[in-house]
């Protein structure tokens, strides 16, 4: 998602797109823009079906996007004709919540121009078509008879060939080198998902004529994915360069279009060492009152030995989501909706090879498949006995629960309920803003650390918690710093490990994977971010509120809102104007 120096404009790359209109017809009033909003959206998962899917509409089921020239010209085109009209929208007109609306839509379009024009989603990043036949959702989501949903995967694996032929169409001459190399992993992965795992789910189908399709055109899908992976290999490869910042300029587009966010790169980075120093004093600290005698990393190492066993991990995570949800409840920190279908279970085969833990929710309008997944990748039994120790190592009693909060509750999973539940607009749930959603999850981790969660008062008990959220906090950090560092001053890929190394305290190898995340995620300094937004919000809430404020109100005003940017969850939240843009 990221790259340096002057990117020619896509409008002259897709030579056919729809041109948009040089006068915009003026949208007054809230029915006018309702109805502007509603044509948008009806076009915006029209071209993203997958999208609509994810999201609970399953009119979209099977349906694939058009990845050809022309119809990016034609859908970047659209775009532009809606933020056109949208400028020229009188919001005077508006209601406080269509004004609200609008602010969210209007981000939400500049966003998607952006990542065509500035990202190069389309032309520059070749994982754009590696990961494009997904039908994971499929087997995982039980919305139809697996009869129907086998349908919906025999039509978008029809598609394959489409989609590389798209890719090669599409893609620049020279790519960035993460990017390809990485395109070629999530290539791989995808073949390997189409020819085990997915096979392995649909085992039990007994309708021989249609399974017979199935295995023809899934055989030519993963022909069609490992042709891909070749292509890159042979063609790409070879040529490619590590072009990949995105430039100060597109750097502050995408602050603005995500988050409102109009601070200078550098200020953000000055923000977030001074926040390196201070989380670093605090792991350092919280080492020493576990182990003065020791230094602070190889305490931190110790902590890794406290962990389960392979037989009861899964088991050990079940039983401690129920604790802390019970911890929230008893200490009022959030209310908790009544309607809860959270399932803790291992993560599917197909992707455990990039994730040790994660949270799956539904789609905010899913109406049958409605549970939630919590997954925990367990340890493989062909493993050898010190693959198996080192992956444990990661499950310490500590870290778990810090990632619990995250992954569960009151992170993802609480937060997903409460919007559910919210009089949230269709907007408002459709278009979040990734500082909200990421900040609350990781603004979640010192929160709990901070209200005593796991420890009764045991002093030593309440340091290892501290110290193993210290630890996720300084990645966090770590990535704010190496995300401005790498896009708008020229960090390379071996120094922004290196600072991993050095501030985050881990390995050359993770290190090196979020170095690399880094290349192509240039918005991951968001999970920092949104937390250092929330607290302060915090701050000004309370100092409002006075002797009225509680964790549980701030809490649940916050999560009634939708996923807005920050920025304008202050002016719902806070009365006094001249405090509202001061986010930081």
């Amino acid at each position: 998602m990221k790259k340096l120096l002057l990117f020619i404009p896509l409008v002259l790359f897709f030579s056919c797109e729809q041109k948009t209109k040089t006068t915009a017809t003026a949208v007054s009033g809230d029915e006018a823009f309702e109805k502007l909003a509603d044509n948008y959206i009806s076009g915006y998962l029209t071209w993203r079906p997958a999208t609509g899917v994810a999201l609970g509409y399953h009119q979209y089921d099977g349906k694939v996007t058009n990845l050809g020239k022309e119809s990016l010209g034609k859908e970047l085109g659209r775009l532009k004709d809606f933020d056109q009209q949208l400028a020229a929208t009188d919001t005077t007109s508006l209601s406080p919540k269509e004004f609200y609306d609008y602010r969210i839509l209007r981000s939400a379009i500049k966003l998607e121009i952006f990542n065509f024009e500035d990202m190069g989603t389309y032309d520059r990043n070749p994982m754009t078509y590696a990961g494009a036949v997904d039908v994971s959702i499929y087997i995982k989501r039980d919305f139809a008879p697996l009869q129907d949903r086998l349908k919906s995967i025999i039509a978008i694996e029809k598609n394959a060939p489409n989609v590389f032929a798209a890719a090669k169409e599409n893609l620049k001459d020279t790519l960035a080198k993460p990017y390809v190399e990485t395109a070629i992993e999530i290539a791989h992965g995808s073949a390997d998902f189409l020819g085990g795992d997915l096979k392995l789910a649909l085992k039990d189908i007994k309708n021989d004529s249609l399974m017979k399709e199935f295995n023809v055109v899934n055989k030519s899908a993963i022909a069609a994915i490992n042709d891909y992976a070749t292509w890159l290999q042979k063609q790409k490869l070879p040529k490619a360069g590590n072009k990949y910042a995105i430039g100060k300029a597109s750097y502050q587009k995408m602050l603005l279009y995500n988050e409102d966010i109009t601070l200078a790169p550098e200020k953000i980075l000055e923000i977030g060492l001074n926040e390196l120093k201070k989380e670093q004093a605090v792991f350092n600290a919280a080492a020493k009152t576990i182990n003065p005698n020791k230094k602070p990393i190889d305490v931190y190492h110790d902590l890794q030995e406290e962990h389960p066993t392979a037989e009861n991990l899964i088991p050990e995570v079940r039983k401690n989501v129920d604790a802390i949800r019970k911890f929230l409840t008893d200490k009022s920190i959030l209310s908790m909706p009544g309607t809860v279908n959270l399932k803790v279970t291992e993560t599917p085969q197909f992707a455990r090879a990039t994730s040790t833990a994660s949270n799956d929710d539904p789609g905010p309008f899913e109406t049958k498949a409605t549970e939630a997944f919590y997954y925990i990748t367990p340890v493989d039994q062909k493993w050898t006995a010190k693959q198996k120790e080192d992956w444990l190592r990661q499950f310490d009693y500590y870290t778990t629960d810090n990632i619990t909060i995250h992954e569960a509750y009151p992170g993802h999973y609480a937060q997903f309920l409460h919007l559910n539940e919210s009089a949230a607009t269709r907007i408002e749930k459709m278009f979040g803003s990734y500082a909200f959603v990421e900040g609350w999850a990781h603004y979640c981790e010192k929160m709990m650390a901070d209200a005593g969660y796991g420890h009764n008062g045991d002093t030593v008990r309440a340091a290892k918690y501290r110290l193993a959220q210290s630890g996720d906090a300084l990645l966090r950090l770590c990535r704010l710093c190496v995300s401005i560092k790498t896009h708008c001053q020229g960090m390379n890929l071996k120094d922004a490990t290196k600072f991993f190394m050095d501030n985050w305290y881990q390995g050359e190898k993770p290190s090196y994977q979020e170095a690399l995340r880094g290349t192509f995620d240039p918005g991951y300094l968001f999970y920092t971010l949104g937390k250092l937004e929330i607290l302060k919000l915090r701050t000004d809430y309370e100092k409002q509120e006075g002797a009225n404020f509680s964790l549980r109100k701030f809490h649940d005003e916050m999560l009634s809102h939708g996923m807005p940017q920050i920025r304008l969850l202050r002016e719902v939240m806070l009365k006094d104007k001249k405090i509202w843009t001061d986010v930081l």
